[in-house]
């Protein structure tokens, strides 16, 4: 009994710091449903119960599905479960009459990393603010072609949630002059470690950041530390790292060491 009160303890500890961030996802407003959220990339379940009724292929007019998708301004495109793939992409970024578009939602293309280059290099999208890319099978390369586009430059909100972009990836993103206005980076279930976190920690680029979403990685205490200790993330409001092999009491005196100064919600467990 008193190895179990000991243990609670510290746990006590860290929830008084510790909020439940909102949750978001397709079930939700217009503009969450841009984003996706923790109830559909934290292991929640979306509508079309079972899948039945979900599309299995893409559709069979790209052109008037965009449309579609488009809001009635011009400056709004949710593709959410399309399934467009690299064509679609192609169609996508050809298309001059979405130049003015600002949030993009593309979350279940199965665009890979040949899609999201092909993205990434198409000016159409240079005014691009909110880009949505969760599942869509990309790897450190993909992350990359993010990094590395003279177009994506405007972006304040990033979602690469269940992707494989790994330390590599993270890493590129955290040099990229691309990431200096980014205000939210989700990167939950990309198999990052401590190193991927230390490569966030240590960006200058990432400095306007509010909002760091590791949930389902393994960044481990030693990753927790870098970040709570970054002389860079001096905006961080809200991280979140649960399921990164952190235990109780690492979690307690790291929080309590925390040197960043607006962070608000750490949320751990």
């Amino acid at each position: 009994m008193k190895k179990i009160i000991q243990a609670l303890i510290p746990l006590a500890a860290l929830l008084l710091f510790a909020q439940t961030l909102p949750a978001s996802g397709p079930g939700g407003t217009a503009k969450e449903e841009m984003r996706g959220g923790h109830d559909g990339g934290h292991g929640g379940k979306k509508g079309g119960h079972h899948g039945y009724g979900r599309p299995k292929g893409p559709p069979a007019d790209i052109p008037k599905h965009i449309q579609e998708r488009t809001s009635a301004d011009g400056t709004g495109i949710n593709l959410n479960g399309s399934q467009i793939g690299v064509p679609g992409m192609t169609i996508l970024a050809a298309t001059q009459e979405l130049k003015n578009v600002i949030s993009l939602a593309l979350m279940k293309n199965k665009l890979g990393d040949e899609g999201v280059k092909i993205l990434a290099q198409s000016e159409t999208f240079k005014h691009v603010e909110l880009l949505n890319l969760w599942d869509n099978t990309l790897t450190a390369q993909g992350a990359k072609s993010i990094a590395d586009s003279p177009h994506l430059t405007n972006l304040k909100e990033l979602v690469l949630s269940r992707n494989d972009v790994g330390d590599e990836g993270v890493a590129a993103l955290a040099a990229s002059v691309n990431a200096k206005q980014l205000e939210t980076l989700n990167l939950d279930g990309n198999r990052i470690t401590a190193r991927g976190a230390h490569a966030i920690a240590q960006s200058p680029m990432l400095s306007n950041l509010k909002k760091l979403d590791l949930y389902n990685n393994q960044i481990g205490p030693e990753g927790l530390k870098a970040l709570l200790h970054s002389e860079h993330l001096k905006n961080l409001e809200e991280l979140v790292v649960v399921r990164n092999d952190i235990d109780i009491e690492s979690a307690d005196a790291l929080a309590k060491s925390k040197t960043l100064p607006k962070l608000r919600a750490l949320t751990v467990f």
